[in-house]
This record gives structure tokens, sequence and C-alpha cells, in this order.
């Protein structure tokens, strides 16, 4: 009876510490790497004029009205991204924009994601692992409808421009919610609007087309100064075919239908132009030459063969790595393999109409370039090693680490954020690594370096 007691006792703890609605993991795949070949991609594009649209274009196509959107957005006094007009003194991640019946509306822009602060000003194109998606935001999303329909009737020309960004913020309002501060959740957002759209052009239906997931997975964000270098996008290498399509998530917010989808598209040959020609920032501590020049050896000869070589001759192989190799945090590539989107995606407009763009995730992550990796800390798909230095040596990523939250607490030495060793999850920054789909492990390809080594391969890291 004892015996029988215990082995009750321990299947309820293991049913109460697990977490509901996590995908299979996915099996053994039979490969180990994979090559992802290059797709025709549309080279027109303007770099200005792409800029030109992502800081004051319409392509999200829907928002509050500017009235209240400057009061939640808040004000801009820096001017970041340097407009002119009414632009000029708001928020860098919200942009103000006309709606389809001429009304001024505000809303979020591409850089709420992609910039990022660091030591002090905003990095254009780099991922922002500053962002904290644990609110909840699907409270916000029935509030705002709520609010908007009470201040101005659903008769009014505020709320035919609120209107279609008031569908998608209540379909993904309650998805998006994590727990993990920096992971953003990007991928479940796209996957929880489009549900809501016709598939052949891209309208609003009540009906999902299919179930969301319970457990909402997250992960870091990749700068856009790599787009130039890949054949696929997003960390599973999903995103393949044309570009322009792939890359305009934002616009999934707000606009109306496919018509609308492809004026976005036509100006995104300009965006992924102006993607192309980003470069990141240069490694703004001293840099020990000689070491460096080690470090080049050892790169080449232990990392180049995923991660390509840089210089002169650079190279990029665009490889996956299976989750068999890589080892890393398994959820987020097992969920790939089997959401429900891929096959919404493949049969929807985006992929049967031309320039094609389509889904095809693999059981693995694509190893990224590393052009400008000292600036893009945390490490690994997820945001859960704090430096390179801990990425290089498993044996000292810690299980709990908190940032101050200021984005000038940059440690040159480990290369990466600074942080304190916690003993639990407590406070504001903390990154829980127990949590399912955030784990700091695999990626112990550095564990094979001796220390001596390990410390040229960082030196040579600041200098890409």
């Amino acid at each position: 009876m004892k015996k029988l007691l215990v082995f009750i006792i321990l299947i309820l703890a293991y049913a109460c510490s697990t977490y509901k609605g996590l995908p299979p993991l996915a099996t053994d795949n039979g490969w180990k790497t994979k090559i992802i070949p290059p797709h025709p991609q549309q080279e027109e594009g303007n770099p200005e004029a792409g800029y030109e649209y992502l800081v004051y274009g319409n392509y999200v196509g829907s928002g509050l009205p500017y009235g209240i959107a400057k009061k939640q957005f808040g004000k801009n006094p820096k001017n970041v991204l340097n407009r002119e007009g009414i632009n000029a003194s708001i928020n860098y991640q919200a942009t103000v924009f006309p709606a389809k019946n001429g009304l001024m509306v505000a809303n979020g822009n591409c850089f709420t994601c992609h910039a990022g602060p660091l030591n002090g000003q905003v990095v254009l194109g780099m991922g922002n692992s500053f962002s904290d998606f644990r609110s909840n935001f699907g409270l916000f999303a029935q509030l705002a409808g709520f609010g908007m329909s009470l201040k101005y009737g659903k008769k009014s020309l505020e709320w035919e421009a609120f209107e279609d960004l008031n569908h998608y913020l209540k379909a993904s309002g309650k998805h998006i919610k994590t727990n993990q501060p920096g992971a953003n959740p990007a991928a479940v957002l796209a996957e929880a609007i489009v549900r809501h759209r016709n598939p052949e052009d891209l309208t609003y239906v009540e009906e999902p087309y299919y179930e969301m997931p319970k457990y909402t997975i997250a992960t870091d964000v990749p700068p856009l100064w790599n787009v130039k270098k890949k054949n696929a996008l997003y960390y599973t290498a999903v995103g393949r075919g044309d570009f322009t399509k792939l890359l305009f998530q934002a616009s999934y917010l707000g606009i109306e239908d496919s018509t609308a989808a492809r004026q976005a598209v036509e100006n995104f040959k300009d965006v992924v132009a102006w993607m192309k020609q980003i470069e990141p920032p240069k490694y703004p501590y001293p840099i020990d030459q000689e070491l460096a020049e080690a470090g080049q050896t050892i790169f080449e000869e232990h990392c180049s063969g995923c991660h390509g070589t840089y210089g002169e001759n650079e190279t990029y192989p665009n490889k996956v790595v299976s989750l068999d190799v890589v080892k890393t945090d398994p959820y987020y590539a097992s969920y790939a393999v089997q959401a429900p989107i891929v096959e919404w995606y493949n049969k929807s407009w985006f992929a049967t109409s031309s320039p094609r763009s389509y889904f095809e995730p693999e059981a693995g992550y694509i190893a990224p370039p590393l052009d400008g990796i000292w600036a893009t800390a945390p490490y690994l798909h997820n945001g859960s090693v704090p430096t390179i230095e801990d990425l290089l040596n498993s044996k000292q990523r810690p299980k709990f680490w908190e940032r101050s939250g200021r984005t000038s607490d940059y440690d040159a030495k480990k290369v990466g954020w600074n942080y304190t060793v916690k003993k639990n999850k407590k406070g504001k920054w903390t990154y829980d690594t127990t949590l399912p789909s955030y784990s700091n492990v695999g990626h112990y390809f550095g564990d094979k370096l001796t220390e001596e080594e390990r410390k040229k391969v960082i030196e040579y890291l600041k200098t890409l």
C-alpha cells in the first residue's frame, strides 16, 4: 500500500509539472544536415524607397485613430528614424498613415521587433530582445474594441478605419502571451491571424480554419542584415520561395484582402532591397588582433562548415542541422513540422499566386550567418544563453539568469549581456531555462575546444 501511495504521488507530481499543449517531439528523421538551395528572388527593388515604405508606409492597413494612438505609442523626442511631419514625434516602433477611408491612424511597424536598443542607441535591423509579451493582450484586445465602439460608434469613420485591426487583435490577443521576458511570439501571432483569413483572397472569416496550440512557443528575433545571405527564412528554414511575401507579416494585422496584400508585396521588393544593403554595427570595444587571427584559424576548422566563412571570400552554406545533431531545445522545430498554418499557407494566395512563397519546415534549425554576432545576444533560437562565452562552454550556462533591463549593460569580455545568476525565476528580467521550449541545452560543439581556443574564437567573432 505504501509503495502504491508513493507511486500515485509521483504520477500526480509529474502530471502537475507538465505543460498542456506541447507538441509531440520530432523523431529521428534519418538525416544530419541539409543544404537549402536558392530560390529566384526579385532583385529590382530600391533600398531608399524600401526604407521610406518601412517608416511611413501603410502596410499594416488599419489602426487606432491618431488622437488615441499618440498617447498609446508615446512620444519619441530623439526621432530615431529621422522622420518628418506627423511621424517625427511618434515612437519609432509605430507609424501614422492614412487608412483606406483617408482617416489618419497609427499602428506598430516592423521596427517594433526588428530594431533593438544597444549601448544607448537603436540599431535598425537588430532583433529587439527587450520586448515583453507576458501581459494579457487578450484583455487589451477586448477593451480596445469596446472602447472604440463606445467612443465613436460602429458607424463612424474611426471604427471603419479600426475594424480590420479589431478582428485580428481579438483573434491573436490571448495566444501571444508568453511566460518568458524577451521572447517574441511573432510566429504565433501570424498563425493566430491567418486562421481567420480566407486562404484564396485573405478576407476575414469569423470561423477559424484550425485550432491554436495551448502553449505559446516564442523565439529570439534574428537580425535582418542576414537576409542577404539566406535561401530560406526563419529558424527552421520554413520560409521558402519569394521573400517579399514572407517578410511582410506585419501586414497580417490589418490589411483588408489579397488586393491590398498585392500592393504591399510590390512595395516589399524595395524593402527586401533595403534589408540586403544594411550592415551590422561594428564591435565598439578594443580587439586583440593577434588573438583574433588565431581564432579565425580555429573557427574555420571547427565552425565554418555550418556558419560559413568571412572576409574577402565569404561563403554561407545555408545548412539546416537536425535536432539529433544540434540537440538544442526541440519544441519549436517539432511544432513547426506539424503546425496547421503550413497547410493553410501552401493552399493560400501566398503559394498559389506569383511570385510564389511557401512553407517547408525542417525538424532542425538552420545554422545562421554570424555577421554582427556580438550585437545579437542572447543566443540560440530561443534566446536562452546570455553570452557567447556561455554558448561555447555549456557547463557554465546559467539555469536562471537576470538582465538589469538597461540596454547599455553589455559584457565586452564574455560578449553578450551582463547578467546575475539567480537561484529561481524571480525578477522582472529573469530568464527561466527550465520552462518547456526555453531550455539552454545543445550546441555543444564549443565544449570540444580548450579554454584558450575558446578565447581565441570569441576574439575572432568580435570582428565579424
